[in-house]
């Protein structure tokens, strides 16, 4: 059972439509409601453990996320802590896990249909093997979408198989486990289930069947109302072959009045599955980085990608000297950055991706990097940048520092696309140089960084090298907890206008900023006072004038209310307003999908022009979802500010369906506005990733891993509701992989054209390492595109599941006083052999219950030797030993003694007791 916060934890956060995740269970139990119960409990176990071995008290002011990840962070987070990350963590897992039921309805082995069990361990161990060595390389957003997969399959194993029938109350081991066989699986020729005319017996499993405690499961036919003589169907509408004898079907999926003891009973045995398959996860890569795969981290990603050729020396000093400010000045508290990101180019060369957790890591990474070779030529910025947008957790910021234009200048819409699906913010920091005759050249390259910075909500940040330090104050503001976007707009070509926000009693920090050339501007706050951009110290705000950026920081004082700001210029601008509050959203457009279980899935690309859209949006509060009231979702376009309003549909606790009668054309973004109940003011939040629309559609699916040296296979169709025609195919990947695939398609309006892309991971490719692929069509003329971002987890196949083993050698002494006011004068130690049976090797051996020492030999090897010395007052202990490719071995001992075990008492001569204290106490 989870504890109090889990359950009301998970009220909040599980509230989507059920429809996405469809059963185990219509109505109340559902596979995100089983995911989210198990994921909620193994979270709180770890953030406990983590919180006592760090000497503080695990102790949540509320149910809220963003309250649980305070908690478990420690005392360092005390300011505003946000849950979004996690939040954003959890609907990962969950979205991939409804994507089990449209991308693989008709696949036996996803959902452990007609008796493929082989089949379907197999896609769960080789999905945890893939787990597993994503995080060992931070490949976390890989290891989440694979999780969420393999917890949809070994959950419907309790739903669709007679596991419960048989009378089992506990998951099936063997399930997660390899190296433990499957057994008295019934063959393809032994009859299973008696006829239900009814369709709805209670239990139609022959009784032999059951007798024999002989395994099997529904067939499932989509296409066909066959199967073999005798055997039970899955039933249900979807399914043809519960109409062919014997009839009627054995799913668990819904509740219903003929089978609540049986759904019920596969419903807690998924749980207590997907418990084990988490635990597994945990004990191998620990708890501080099962943290992070949960997104509950700090939430400041510092990523930088830097211009390293000759002329960049000032560039380079400088953004050493904004890391080593970022470091020294929020290290210990909730703004410490929680990962470092370092990718540097040049020409040639870009790379490789440096990542760190730990601060002086970065400096000491930093500190390497020397401007030298080249000039203010050409680089390869956009290659550097995608590996930083594939390698940074979504919705990161990313700065660019750079003098040149980029020369792989083919990877902007492959950049664009990324940023689109990551939701990153990028933004660029170009030192003009002061040659004439690069003028014209700078300026075409200052617009394509222009385009990507406006595409991602960034700034395109123009400045002279005297005047880089100066702008890099932006990184400060950026690099902080709770970071939330007010409002943001462009224009292009500018022109007069006065643009209105709002700011509601929970926001801290208001900056706005604003790029363009020649412009001026007055703010003016909801009482009606006014300053210029001639004030650099007004009434209002401290203005910062650097380059072409305008940086206005607001009083710590500023009123709530209605604000707006006059900007006058007949030049392109850009206008943002940010803040820190913990009143934030996340959204995903979403289309309907049908099947066996109908549901929603994440649109691979753009939404489709001239159709309505859907979108699946969470709203987060101070005090979780019942302390936010949402009024108004809309579309708005950023050069024109034209709304298109939402029609929005209550799932309960800020979960949000919005329908919009069309998109708009041009580039967009999301905006919410709403009431803050704990305050009761006004608030509007707005997305920062700008949006378009496109009348073509890719679809593509990924459901395994690649193994290094061999090509893989990745089917993909592309469909246009726009003219027929050629359509151009593109393809890249982050890792610069070989890749084939056709370079063009014919497409027929309205029908869906099928291709292969062929990917071919060299053999020394590291186990664990994910590759971004990103496909793009488009038309022949260039007027529409549309693309898929991928992601695929390079995994060396694994032969060994074979645990590690503990042999316990010696106890000394095997008991304790019983009179435990004497314990803490008593010791007693434990040596014990951990073996590891196929000799991959053991890599890590950690204690995971008692309050001793543990020691033990070098590791690496397979064998260890472990001594482990405690206070009687501690009478257990587990630790645990994790081999190379992630095997959990356990050693578990306990001393309690029995109620009859002969014991020191009050009552024992004193002669015995010194006889005794002599053989047992320490000194």
């Amino acid at each position: 059972m989870t504890s109090g916060l889990g359950f009301s934890l998970l009220a909040l956060i599980l509230s989507g439509p059920t429809a996405a995740f469809v059963p185990i269970g219509g109505g109340v139990s559902t596979h995100v409601s089983i995911t989210g119960t198990a994921l909620l409990q193994k979270v709180t176990e770890t953030c406990r453990a983590v919180a006592e071995a760090a000497g503080h008290e695990f102790k949540p002011t509320g149910s809220s996320p963003g309250e649980l990840v305070q908690a478990c962070l420690g005392p360092t987070a005390t300011g505003e802590v946000s849950g979004v990350k996690f939040y954003s963590a959890l609907q990962e897992i969950y979205t991939q896990n409804g994507l089990v039921d449209r991308n693989f309805a008709n696949s036996a082995p996803h959902h452990f249909n007609s008796e493929a069990f082989l089949e379907g361990r197999s896609l769960i161990t080789k999905g945890m093997a893939s787990i597993k060595a994503n995080i060992r390389t931070e490949n976390f957003k890989a290891a989440r979408e694979t999780m969420g997969r393999v917890l949809h399959t070994l959950q419907d194993f309790y739903s669709h198989s007679n596991w419960v029938e048989l009378g089992n109350t506990e998951p099936y081991i063997a399930l997660i486990r390899p190296d433990l066989p499957l057994e008295n699986m019934a063959d393809v020729d032994t009859a299973t289930c008696r006829d239900c005319a009814t369709t709805t017996c209670t239990n139609p499993i022959l009784q032999n069947i059951l007798n024999q405690r002989m395994l099997t499961s529904g067939y499932m036919g989509i296409f066909s109302d066959r199967k073999p003589q005798g055997k039970c169907s899955h039933g249900g509408e979807a399914d043809l072959s519960s109409a062919t004898l014997p009839r009627g079907g054995i799913h668990k999926d819904e509740l219903r009045t003929d089978n609540a003891a049986f759904h019920n009973a596969a419903v807690n045995a998924a749980t207590a599955a997907s418990l084990q398959l988490l635990e597994d996860v945990r004990l191998t890569v620990g708890n501080n980085d099962f943290l992070r795969l949960m997104g509950i981290t700090r939430s400041a990603v510092v990523c930088f990608v830097i211009d390293d050729t000759g002329s960049m020396s000032d560039d380079i000093e400088e953004a050493r000297k904004a890391v080593y400010k970022i470091i020294d000045s929020k290290k210990g508290t909730q703004d410490e950055p929680s990962e470092y990101i370092l990718v540097t180019f040049n020409d040639p060369h870009f790379g490789p991706l440096f990542r760190t957790t730990d601060p002086d890591k970065m400096k000491t990474e930093i500190s390497k990097i020397k401007a030298s070779g080249g000039g203010d030529h050409p680089e390869m910025c956009f290659s550097g940048l995608q590996l930083a947008l594939t390698g940074a957790p979504a919705s990161s910021h990313i700065y660019v520092f750079t003098d040149a234009p980029p020369k792989d200048i083919h990877l902007k819409n492959t950049i664009a696309a990324l940023i689109k699906r990551t939701k990153s913010t990028v933004s660029f920091y170009i030192t003009a140089p002061v040659r004439r005759h690069r003028r014209s050249v700078r300026a075409a390259s200052f617009k394509d960084y222009k385009d990507l910075a406006l595409a991602s909500g960034g700034q395109a940040i123009q400045v002279s090298k005297s005047q880089l330090a100066q702008a890099t104050n932006v990184i400060l503001d950026t690099s902080t907890s709770a970071l939330v976007t007010v409002f943001q707009s462009t224009r292009d070509p500018g022109k007069p206008e006065t643009f209105p926000f709002m700011l509601d009693k929970s926001l801290q920090n208001v900056t706005i900023y604003i790029t363009g050339q020649t412009l001026a501007f007055t703010l003016t706050n909801p009482a009606g006072v006014n300053q210029s951009n001639i004030e650099p110290i007004g009434a209002l705000a401290h203005i910062q004038t650097v380059g072409n950026l305008r940086r206005i920081v607001l009083n710590s004082d500023h009123q709530s209310g209605s604000w707006k700001i006059n900007i006058n210029s007949k030049q392109p601008y850009t206008i943002k307003v940010t803040g820190q509050s913990t009143i934030t959203f996340i959204y995903d457009f979403v289309e309907s999908f049908k099947g066996p279980h109908p549901g929603y899935a994440v649109l691979s690309g753009l939404p489709q022009a001239g159709q309505p859209a859907t979108l699946m949006l969470s709203v987060m509060g101070r005090r979780g979802t019942s302390s936010i009231r949402v009024e108004n979702v809309a579309l708005v376009v950023s050069d024109t500010g034209v709304e298109s309003n939402g029609k929005t549909t209550d799932m309960g606790n800020g979960d949000i369906l919005v329908t919009v009668d069309e998109v708009p054309a041009g580039e967009f973004v999301v905006i919410l506005k709403g009431t803050d109940e704990m305050s009761s003011s006004s608030f509007q939040r707005q997305s920062t990733t700008q949006l378009s629309v496109s009348k073509v559609n890719i679809q593509a699916m990924v459901d395994t891993s690649v193994e290094p040296g061999k090509d893989f296979n990745l089917s993909f169709s592309v469909m246009t509701k726009g003219p027929s025609g050629k359509f151009i195919i593109s393809g890249s990947n982050d890792r610069d992989f070989p890749m084939s695939y056709p370079k063009s398609l014919s497409l027929t309006t309205g029908t869906y054209t099928n291709g292969t892309l062929t990917i071919s991971p060299p053999s020394n490719t590291p186990s664990g390492t994910d590759v971004t692929l990103t496909l793009e069509a488009k038309s022949s003329n260039g007027v529409d595109s549309n693309h898929a971002v991928l992601r695929l987890s390079v995994v060396t196949k694994i032969t060994d599941f074979v645990q590690p083993v503990c042999d316990v050698v010696s106890v000394w002494p095997d008991d304790c006083p019983r009179d435990m006011s004497q314990c803490m004068f008593f010791e007693w130690e434990l040596s014990a052999n951990l073996t590891d049976g196929n000799g991959t090797g053991i890599e890590r051996v950690s204690l995971r219950q008692g309050d001793g020492t543990l020691s033990y030999t070098s590791l690496n090897v397979s064998s260890v030797h472990a001594s482990y010395n405690a206070s009687c007052c501690s009478q257990i202990v587990e630790f645990v030993a994790i081999d190379k490719v992630g095997n959990v071995g356990k050693c578990y001992h306990s001393i309690v003694r029995s109620a009859g075990h002969a014991a020191f008492s009050l009552s024992t001569p004193l002669w015995l007791c010194l006889l005794m204290s002599a053989w047992i106490l320490k000194t």
